[in-house]
């Protein structure tokens, strides 16, 4: 199965990823986790994503579409793969299309208000990437692996707000393109609410 997984910053993508990963056995493809990978080797492509992302700002297509294509030819990919967060834009949908067809959208729908809390108190693990919250419970170290907990730059407010416009803009041409396989599922604090319609819809795509 071929997902991709779309939602303003701070929707619960990450989060709900994580579980369909996790039930279903397919890799959570980021462009943000590529592109923070790139950033940290200082490789060209990283510097020109620091820039644009600490203002806020979306990276060119061509240079998202690129890595994202070595990524999807790993081995883990071959039975399908969630793409988190991506496409952003019409554009990246449309040159996604020339890569590999898509089974399912889901939309996590979201209160621009539960967006800016859940932001603010975000933190993400520097080694292994998994996603925390601090008001469920989160410490200073992760679950997971046990790494540092930080908070990345654009979670910060007036970097969200910027996010939250930038999203806003892009994302109705988005739902028009995806309309024949968009399914809207509303982001609960609980990601058993937020995940119980989707486990559903993909279980029954496993069984035929």
């Amino acid at each position: 199965m071929k997902i991709v997984l779309l939602g303003a910053p701070g929707s619960g993508k990450g989060t709900l990823a994580q579980q369909i990963s996790q039930d279903f056995a397919l890799p959570q493809i980021s462009t943000g986790d590529i592109l923070r990978a790139e950033i940290k080797k200082g490789s060209e492509c990283g510097k020109i994503a620091d820039n644009l992302l600490s203002k806020g700002e979306i990276v060119p297509d061509d240079l998202i579409i690129k890595l994202l294509k070595q990524r999807l030819k790993n081995i883990d990919c071959a039975n399908g793969y969630i793409l988190d967060g991506f496409p952003r834009t019409l554009q990246q949908a449309k040159a996604l299309s020339k890569i590999t067809q898509i089974d399912f959208v889901f939309f996590l729908e979201t209160p621009v208000k539960t967006i800016i809390a859940r932001l603010e108190t975000r933190r993400i693990c520097e080694k292994c990437g998994r996603v925390h919250n601090l008001r469920l419970g989160s410490k200073d170290s992760c679950e997971n692996c046990g790494g540092n907990l930080i908070q990345r730059e654009d979670d910060k407010p007036d970097i969200v707000e910027r996010r939250f416009e930038v999203f806003e803009k892009n994302i109705s041409p988005l739902k028009e393109y995806y309309k024949p396989v968009m399914i809207y599922v509303e982001s609960k604090d609980s990601i058993e609410q937020t995940y119980a319609p989707v486990k559903k819809v993909l279980e029954k795509k496993v069984e035929k």
